[in-house]
């Protein structure tokens, strides 16, 4: 369907959260060859590709996402042999894999961190963001970190502030320094040159800051908040115009794509979060020369009428002109998509309606483990807890852990993931849809899935084609795909209830396993959780 330059555009991806996929060697956590040994699983469903969350060396504390060496595989996860390894295996799959990269911070045991911090005049003195305190004593100004509190802490060696949007433990690097954006460039290459097939960009709008360090406005009634932080999170209430998505990093991003342009057929997804996000995915992704596609929080977040999916796709078109986007209704970060959206809804027939809207979108879709077999948003108990998100905010906020816990490959207590107590708990409900449960059912959520990206391979229009939304009542959700002669009618019905519409056009129905209508001429009738694809006359 695709040349292989081009395989991301419109490509499948499916996320492995490595701590949480298989463990091979009984620590209790996943690791490089358990993903490895699982590879011909994820190939079985039939997507194009595999991003893997943070797997370099780090002390843990935010997970992986706070690096001490960008060069290096964990021990936790293995060796670079065994990525290696990993990388030969999924591309004898046909799988293209994508890697995280971390580049807005360091963790504070990197080696620039500690040199950093010795004093004002070392060589990289200037490689992170440093303040001098208000002559009160107090930080530079009023920014807030994601997980709480002050976005500064003052260290005593240099009597400075340092910046983190993040943990304590997550120093942010000065992007103003053209040392810095050389550096992160050069560690991105020795991935590429290791034969990768992307990155996955984490924060890609927070690389640079405001030099000037002006305080951020407080978010007036109405506006939109930061989409990616829970509303019990007092980052939330700035307008986020000085900490983050400054107009230097466009210039940044035209670095970075030259860059990927001399590996062809590589790729970049950047994660965008901030008070703006889908205005910042079309400005980013623009243009061909700054990132090849983008995701926000604009589908995984609460929300998820009819009107607010059409109300997302229609803000988007008016703005996106030539610009990419890569859509996920679940991934590392939020709740669960079949709790987030389909907790009071059938949590069988739900999860594959929105699967099958997700898969009918125009971009690039992203699928997290666990999605496919319906899991929902696992409870883990306070005691069992250990995002440091969760931990700041709880109870109002429980983190991000109960979306982690790991793969039930089988239905007994430990999920088929170790031999020993995992580092979070198996859920009980996420046994009873186990991949060993689901490969023996033919009905089932997960060759449900299959049987839809089959059919979605088979339909260029779902790959590339543009998207024009179509009027079907305020209750349904309907838009036609186009490329060339070929056009497809999707309309998705995400409640129980059964629901019937006029169509603005004739057609006939398409055979979708798993999936049922009824259409008289152009009257159509939808039973509860039911998608139709009709090829237009």
């Amino acid at each position: 369907m695709q040349d292989n330059l081009n395989w991301w555009r419109g490509g499948v991806i499916y996320q492995i959260y490595p701590r949480s996929f298989l463990d091979s060697n009984g620590d209790g956590i996943g690791d490089l060859p358990g993903i490895t040994e699982r590879l011909d699983y994820v190939a079985s469903l039939g997507v194009d590709g595999i991003w893997l969350s943070p797997f370099f060396t780090s002390p843990m504390a935010d997970f992986g996402y706070d690096i001490s060496d960008y060069r290096d595989v964990d021990p936790m996860f293995g060796t670079l042999d065994d990525f290696r390894a990993l990388l030969a295996r999924a591309h004898a799959l046909g799988l293209k894999v994508i890697i995280d990269q971390v580049i807005s911070h360091t963790s504070e045991t990197h080696p620039w961190f500690q040199e950093s911090r010795r004093d004002r005049t070392n060589p990289r003195a200037d490689w992170y963001v440093w303040a001098d305190p208000k002559p009160d004593g107090t930080p530079p100004n009023n920014w807030l970190s994601i997980f709480g509190g002050s976005a500064w802490t003052f260290d005593s060696r240099r009597r400075q502030y340092y910046l983190h949007n993040f943990l304590v433990e997550q120093p942010d690097l000065n992007f103003h320094n053209p040392e810095v954006r050389a550096a992160q460039l050069d560690n991105m290459r020795f991935w590429l040159d290791l034969g990768v097939d992307g990155f996955r960009l984490d924060t890609v709008n927070f690389y640079f800051h405001d030099p000037a360090l002006r305080d951020n406005p407080p978010l007036e009634p109405g506006e939109a908040r930061t989409l990616g932080a829970p509303e019990a999170n007092p980052y939330t209430w700035q307008r986020h115009v000085y900490d983050l998505s400054r107009p230097e990093n466009l210039d940044f991003l035209v670095q970075l794509r030259a860059l990927m342009d001399e590996y062809p057929g590589t790729t970049t997804i950047g994660e965008i979060s901030e008070d703006k996000p889908l205005e910042r995915m079309a400005e980013y992704t623009a243009g061909g020369d700054k990132l090849h596609m983008a995701y926000t929080f604009d589908l995984l977040n609460t929300p998820h009428t009819p009107g607010y999916i059409r109300e997302v796709i229609a803000r988007f078109q008016r703005i996106a002109g030539n610009a990419w986007p890569c859509w996920a209704l679940s991934n590392h970060d939020v709740v669960r998509s079949a709790t987030r959206w389909g907790g009071d809804e059938d949590p069988d027939a739900y999860p594959r309606v929105a699967l099958a809207m997700l898969l009918s979108l125009r971009g690039s879709v992203c699928l997290y483990q666990g999605e496919e077999l319906g899991l929902p948003e696992a409870d883990v108990p306070y005691e069992r807890i250990q995002d440091p998100y969760g931990k700041v905010l709880w109870p109002e906020f429980k983190g991000r852990d109960g979306c982690r816990t790991p793969m039930p490959w089988t239905d007994d207590a430990r999920g088929g993931f170790s031999r020993v107590e995992p580092w979070l708990p198996v859920d009980t409900r996420h046994r009873r849809r186990a991949v060993s449960r689901q490969e023996a059912s033919g009905d089932s959520l997960l060759n449900g899935l299959r049987a839809l990206l089959d059919f979605r391979r088979r339909q260029p229009a779902l790959f590339d084609g543009d998207l024009r939304l179509v009027d079907v009542g305020d209750e349904l959700l309907g838009f036609v795909r186009e490329r060339g002669d070929e056009r497809l009618l999707c309309v998705f019905n995400l409640a129980g209830a059964a629901r019937d519409c006029r169509l603005p056009e004739a057609g006939h129905l398409l055979d979708v396993p798993g999936f049922t209508a009824e259409l008289a001429e152009r009257d159509l009738h939808l039973p509860g959780y039911q998608a139709a694809f009709l090829r237009l006359d």
